[in-house]
């Protein structure tokens, strides 16, 4: 991190007033003046017009669970006047980010954060997100090579979406709760979110997706949280999160 960002950062303000000060000398890093390019570490003391940059011990953050419920978008407004998580989030939550998406037909786990780079941490992670699937149709031994193979899909995730080629990969696990003719019940276990993946693999199959539900993200769980409410991790779950911050050296 530059001296310019890390000054920002912690006096809250600017970049511009940042360099301002760092121009006209007011930034010393163990009472010397330093410069754009002074370099610097976390066991130095640096101080901003005579009084020390009080760096705290740990970042300030917060993550939080929302059972999310269908019919709502994870986004902050829509031009088609469809309801939105944030319509039903406390204002308090309003400045939360959403760690990627659940799309309008499903429900479950959404993890929000009001800390840009946990979210960005928690979403291109290889973290693992589990599934409660029912779908149409039995499971045919095509579906189970896919599931554990991966698939090359043409199909959008529905009959009128565009067709776009993506390659899926094959699941981190599954377990097949209930095979029917009519219907099928699956538990599905990923390592990574593309966009509708699940829709789209069994639309590759022809087989409509009816339910759709994610119960857990790494090492956060829906567990007993009803539709509709939100909760704050857990301390055990803020151990699991900080233990991955600090692996991933955030």
């Amino acid at each position: 991190m530059r001296l310019n960002q890390f000054v920002a950062r912690y006096l809250h303000c600017s970049r511009r007033q940042a360099d301002a000060l760092i121009g006209a000398g007011k930034v010393k890093i163990n009472h010397q003046i330093a410069t754009f390019t002074t370099p610097f570490n976390k066991e130095d003391k640096i101080f901003v017009e005579g009084k020390l940059l009080k760096i705290p011990k740990a970042p300030r953050y917060s993550v939080v669970i929302y059972h999310k419920p269908k019919g709502e978008l994870v986004a902050r407004k829509d031009d088609r006047a469809r309801p939105t998580i944030f319509e039903s989030l406390d204002r308090k939550f309003a400045h939360f980010i959403p760690v990627g998406r659940l799309d309008f037909a499903s429900s479950g786990l959404l993890l929000l954060s009001d800390h840009s780079g946990v979210v960005s941490a928690l979403m291109h992670s290889a973290l693992e997100r589990v599934y409660l699937l029912k779908i149409e149709g039995p499971i045919t031994p095509q579906i189970l090579e896919g599931m554990q193979t991966g698939i090359h899909s043409h199909k959008g995730a529905h009959p009128k979406n565009p067709q776009q080629s993506l390659q899926l990969p094959p699941f981190a696990r599954y377990d097949i709760i209930k095979n029917h003719p009519h219907f099928s019940k699956l538990k599905i276990t990923l390592t990574e979110g593309k966009n509708r993946e699940l829709r789209r693999f069994f639309a590759h199959f022809d087989r409509a997706v009816l339910d759709l539900k994610r119960v857990s993200y790494g090492f956060a769980h829906l567990n007993a949280l009803p539709e509709g409410k939100t909760r704050y991790l857990n301390p055990k779950e803020y151990q699991h999160l900080h233990a991955f911050l600090k692996e991933i050296k955030l």
